[in-house]
């Protein structure tokens, strides 16, 4: 019973259900691109070069037939195909993924150097880069309430040295 039941946890993973719905509408997809290669865009190519089935189109030498028309309806199968698949597959999806990426959030135990941008720990008081002070997150915190608590301006002149 322990195979049967893992048989049926293995079918039922995600993987294996998406390979089939892609493999099905891969085939539909197939049958729909092989219907407008034959039924729309060999006929216009053959309104423009006067030939309305490429398939028929061959040549022989040596008692050797080369039945090339077949493989141009193939090979126009394939490129629509691909084609359609870039444009209405590859192209949103990439779109959608740049969309959800975004920017990475910022890293909470740092922040930017005023002066030169640069990351720097938030418990620093210089940077590493520039040697320029910088307040520490903690202390522009206190500094920020300090005027709530007092009723003053006391804390943002602290920190501007005044």
């Amino acid at each position: 019973m322990g195979i049967v039941n893992d048989f049926k946890a293995f079918l039922l993973r995600g993987n294996v259900v998406d390979l089939a719905v892609a493999i099905v509408i891969g085939v539909a997809f197939g049958a729909v691109v092989t219907a407008l290669v034959e039924d729309l865009i060999t006929p216009l190519i053959a309104a423009v070069f006067g030939k309305p089935d490429f398939s028929a189109l061959d040549f022989t030498i040596n008692d050797s037939t080369f039945r090339y028309g077949d493989f141009i309806n193939k090979a126009i199968a394939f490129v629509t195909i691909a084609a359609a698949v870039f444009f209405f597959v590859v192209v949103p999806v990439n779109t959608l993924m740049s969309r959800a990426r975004g920017e990475p959030p910022p890293d909470p135990a740092t922040q930017r150097c005023p002066e030169c941008l640069s990351e720097i720990p938030l418990t620093a008081r210089r940077c590493a880069f520039c040697s320029q002070p910088v307040v520490s997150a903690s202390a522009r915190i206190s500094a920020d309430l300090l005027p709530l608590a007092t009723g003053r301006n006391a804390g943002r002149q602290f920190l501007r040295g005044a």
